[in-house]
């Protein structure tokens, strides 16, 4: 990783004693002023990165016959990189040649070097893609994690090669600056299926889900983050299946839940959750859907996307807490608009700019995306 801070994934084990499994019922109130060092781990998660046909194309060097991916989060990166963990739902499967965009993605292999090299440190892969090229593509796409991982460059979770796998990954747990954050990524389901038990890809099983979320509490995370791919897609309100399962997510003792899915942003929401031993409510925040992170769409609301920031803070005497989530809207220009390639911008930092843009459409279409996403779904960067 070319994070300045050494971080540490835990190995959990399903044979920890349940008697852990309440070490994450603490109190803590999420708009309470923290009284906290500002020394806090912060976790930048971005929503779904594609990979189109028009992107395949766009990318190719014809002299070379390689891609080239190098403008296109260069206007983010700096935000990646900053942040102590940045966190990607990587929506396509490395299965080779011929690379193909929708219906069935097979990304360049070199894509998830590039978005790595940005400084994206732990890839989602529970999504409805992943099995778009059968048991070869997912083989070959955890495959290539698997060596990006032992490389030391990024970490995966959502599916796994085996049982062993299956058990470490789900949750993911990693720590950073003392403090232990548990990830739990899963879709509603795949577009495509395979008759083996493994690979195996984390689907909304609540049972599945209870006991990833005991394993973290059993390894005695201090957060638990519930990542669900769901939601009903370009449609900018959650809807009730959505809430319901948040809700109960909550109940289980999740910290937060940050969806994608719906390649729309969608809006918020905080759960307020009695806690068990009696001592009023926790406050769970929750991000239905934060759109597209890089992609041809263009139908409307599609190009707008939501960075979601939280941090997380752990006192001297080991009382925890979750910091209000902080939002920063992207836009993803396509070819000749702002430039001749892809180009994902954060909003604000490029609403006096309209200068730059090669077709001033792109830029007051972005304006008119933004404000009316902004509107429908309360949320404020």
């Amino acid at each position: 990783m070319r994070k300045t801070l050494v971080l540490t994934l835990l190995t959990v084990l399903s044979v920890i004693p349940a008697t852990a499994q309440a070490v994450l019922d603490y109190p803590f109130s999420l708009f309470s002023p923290p009284p906290f060092s500002p020394d806090t781990v912060s976790v930048l998660f971005v929503g779904d990165v594609m990979m189109h046909t028009k992107q395949i194309e766009n990318s190719l060097d014809r002299e070379t016959g390689e891609h080239d991916f190098s403008q296109w989060l260069v206007h983010v990166r700096d935000r990646l990189e900053k942040a102590t963990v940045a966190v990607a739902n990587m929506e396509f499967t490395l299965a080779g040649k011929p690379y193909t965009g929708y219906p069935c993605f097979s990304a360049p292999d070199n894509y998830p070097d590039y978005v790595a090299d940005c400084g994206v440190d732990i890839f989602l892969t529970a999504n409805n893609h992943i099995l778009d090229k059968g048991r070869k593509g997912i083989d070959r796409t955890l495959s290539i994690y698997d060596s990006m991982e032992k490389d030391g460059r990024i970490w995966y979770t959502g599916a796994a090669a085996d049982e062993a796998q299956y058990t470490t990954r789900y949750p993911l747990i990693f720590v950073a600056r003392g403090v232990r954050i548990a990830l739990v990524n899963f879709t509603y389901g795949t577009n495509l299926g395979i008759q083996s038990a493994y690979p195996k890809v984390n689907v909304t099983d609540t049972t599945e889900i209870a006991e990833a979320i005991r394993r973290a509490k059993a390894a005695k995370a201090d957060f638990i983050i519930a990542l669900p791919h769901w939601g009903t897609e370009y449609v900018l309100s959650h809807s009730a299946s959505q809430h319901n399962l948040a809700v109960w997510l909550a109940e289980q003792g999740c910290d937060a839940v940050v969806g994608a899915h719906p390649h729309v942003v969608q809006d918020t929401e905080v759960i307020r959750v009695r806690r068990k031993e009696g001592y009023g409510y926790r406050e769970v925040p929750v991000v239905y859907s934060m759109g597209n992170f890089i992609s041809n769409m263009s139908a409307r609301n599609t190009q707008v996307g939501l960075m979601v920031t939280l941090k997380f803070a752990k006192g001297p005497e080991g009382a925890r807490k979750i910091l209000p989530p902080e939002y920063s809207f992207t836009w993803c220009t396509r070819p000749g608009t702002l430039s001749e390639t892809f180009s994902t911008v954060p909003v604000k930092e490029f609403l006096d700019k309209r200068d730059m843009w090669i077709q001033k459409g792109d830029y007051d279409n972005m304006v008119r995306s933004y404000e009316r996403v902004k509107a429908a779904t309360g949320i404020t960067d």
